[in-house]
């Protein structure tokens, strides 16, 4: 089923106005900052097994996956240049992580500690099958980066254990995991070990899932909180997207690795059901999904608050997995456009320019009422640690994968899914892209060793007029599925040139949407505006009125942002209020202003602001003008 398939990581290298700084902090500032924190609160001891009762930061029932996930992000950094103080640091670490291995292959610091009574008897809440798909996932990259199998075969070893414990046999568990994440890991490991019982206990977890009579039922799970896992009905069953958005989003991908691997066509027709819901009537504009503070989970049809979303960091990351699995099951680049739209806006928005303070909750909109709520993750400026902390290293791995999304490749083919600047490498291909998307459109692909094989450029779908040339000659056609062939059998110092229409455009949302009517949002590129008091003189955004026509927005530059960020002035209006009376019959009239939007990403990054995304809009509407 699968036709295409991501390049490594190590053969693609990224130098674009927009990723590549922040994938250079991620290895100088991220990772050292990520680390000392999970040294400090313990994490990392908890490996050393000396904790005993009494003793300070005890070991919680997901602090595992905290430490593989940024072990897992250095071993990536490592597949993208080699570094010798990394890599002692990395294996150091990897041999503290396989010493608390027990004897049976079984590891997790929370249950073997705390609470050894309780091995694989609340499923529905201690995280272990969770943490384990992390640990997967970071060995099979450490054994990428380094081509060591000492923390690989720990892994294969847990995994055997795992599947002894789980399944339809005699005395086995009819059980799966609470949060779902190690359904994915299993099949990364099935691909890296060339076996395929790991894909088969994946297909276990993801088809007994919901499946009667309920496993977490038979826990002490409440029936009418099922959905809150995405364990009320099989998974095959489902047909809107529900529940805690990241367990979601990382069990849709596994389901579509797993769809993928087998060829198993009813499982993908669900995941197109479910991606469909989700993208279509439950995902922010900025990719972001999960719009409920309570159970973090996603919402109904079209309901999208922005002062109050949640759109976890880590669920929008889980969308643009989602979202690449199916990119690649089908070529169709309407993947590609959600892909783009998270990574650029949704995903970026949650840490901080300098790499070192996050966002747990990516909201819409923050004003001077926005108070500090540790309870829900939430406050006016970034942070750099949370008691949950899972967002933090959820980027250190993340960010050094952005390259492997950019490409799809076959072994006839390859395709440019998102034409940031950088270089694709690999025996037979080498293909080196310029340009300052998504900043301007004017992409330039070399082929400077020439090649056999097809290549393709996906079509942005918010892209209205595009002109493709070939060595200085246009090439014709139109887009299948989203992408346009260029061709093959390509020669030394072959040049196409991509130009992409970057104007501005207003976007509307559905009229269900009821937070946005009257509303709309400013877009360049693939890149959301948001609008802040640190640009607009004041806090209160709500009384700035936008121009409506696209034309009547220049690109300009602002201080505290870096150098060839675009941002966006008009001419706009301000409301003023005639009287101080909380209400009144008088209309405010209007003071003309400049109104100035930045990218989204990049918003609370020069102090704490106010902050807003979908905006009231100036149509000629009949006010009084004041100077």
């Amino acid at each position: 089923m699968k036709r295409w398939s991501f390049p490594s990581v190590s053969g693609v290298c990224i130098r674009d106005p927009y990723f590549a700084p922040r994938i250079r902090r991620n290895r100088t500032a991220t990772i050292p900052a990520v680390l000392a924190l999970l040294e400090s609160s313990g994490r990392i001891r908890a490996f050393d097994m000396n904790w005993k009762p009494g003793d300070p930061d005890e070991p919680h029932c997901f602090w595992d996956s905290d430490v593989a996930k940024t072990v897992e992000g250095m071993a990536l950094e490592l597949q993208n240049s080699p570094d010798p103080e990394l890599e002692k640091t990395l294996n150091d670490l990897v041999r503290r992580i396989i010493s608390a291995q027990q004897p049976d292959g079984y590891l997790n610091t929370h249950i073997t500690l705390v609470d050894p009574e309780s091995r694989w008897k609340n499923l529905a809440q201690k995280h272990e099958l969770y943490c384990a798909g992390h640990l997967m996932e970071a060995a099979v990259e450490h054994f990428y980066a380094t081509g060591r199998r000492d923390f690989l075969d720990a892994m294969c070893r847990y995994a055997d254990y795992i599947a002894s414990v789980f399944g339809h046999g005699e005395g086995q568990l009819r059980g799966y995991p609470g949060h779902q994440e190690i359904e994915l890991a299993l099949c990364k490991l099935a691909e890296a070990t060339g076996q395929e019982k790991y894909l088969h206990l994946a297909k276990y977890f993801i088809d007994e899932r919901g499946q009667a009579p309920n496993y977490f039922v038979s826990e002490g799970v409440a029936p009418e909180k099922l959905f809150i896992q995405q364990a009320h009905k099989p998974v095959r069953e489902q047909r809107e997207a529900e529940g805690h958005a990241v367990r979601a989003g990382y069990m849709y991908a596994g389901m579509a690795d797993v769809a993928a691997a087998t060829g198993d066509t009813e499982l993908f027709a669900a995941c197109e059901r479910l991606f469909e819901n989700l993208a279509g009537r439950r995902m922010y504009i900025s990719g972001g999904i999960g719009s409920h503070c309570a159970q973090e989970r996603i919402g109904l049809d079209y309901q999208l608050p922005n002062d109050t979303a949640y759109a976890e960091s880590c669920a929008t990351i889980s969308l643009v997995f989602f979202a690449a699995r199916m990119l690649n099951i089908t070529g169709n680049a309407r993947y590609a456009d959600v892909m783009e739209q998270a990574m650029y806006n949704g995903v970026f928005a949650g840490i901080s320019l300098d790499g070192k303070a996050f966002f747990y909750q990516n909201v819409l909109e923050a004003n001077e009422q926005s108070v500090p709520s540790p309870e829900l993750h939430f406050a006016p400026v970034r942070q750099t640690w949370f008691s949950c902390s899972c967002c933090p290293t959820s980027f250190s791995r993340f960010l050094p994968q952005i390259g492997r999304y950019l490409w799809s490749v076959s072994a006839e083919a390859v395709r440019l899914n998102i034409p940031a600047a950088g270089e694709y490498r690999a025996p037979g291909r080498y293909i080196r892209v310029s340009g300052k998307y998504p900043y301007e459109g004017a992409i330039s692909i070399e082929f400077p060793e020439g090649g056999d094989f097809e290549f393709a450029l996906r079509i942005p779908g918010w892209c209205r007029r595009w002109s493709l040339r070939k060595n200085g000659k246009k090439l014709s056609g139109k887009p299948v599925k989203g992408y346009i062939s260029c061709g093959r059998n390509w020669r030394c110092g072959d040049v196409v040139e991509l130009d992409l229409e970057m104007v501005p455009r207003i976007v509307y949302a559905h009229e269900k949407v009821h937070e946005n009517a009257g509303r709309a949002v400013l877009m360049r590129g693939p890149l959301l505006y948001a609008f802040e008091s640190t640009d607009n003189a004041g806090d209160c955004l709500s009384s700035l009125l936008i121009p409506e026509d696209p034309a009547a927005y220049r690109v300009a530059r602002v201080r505290g942002l870096p150098a060839g960020t675009v941002a966006l002035k008009a001419a706009g209006f301000r409301e003023v209020r005639r009287s101080e009376a909380l209400y009144g019959t008088t209309p405010p009239a209007l003071r003309k202003c400049t109104v100035t939007a930045i990218p989204y990403a990049m918003w609370e990054n020069r102090g704490p602001c106010s902050m807003q995304v979908w905006m009231r809009k100036f149509a000629g509407e009949r006010h009084d003008v004041i100077k």
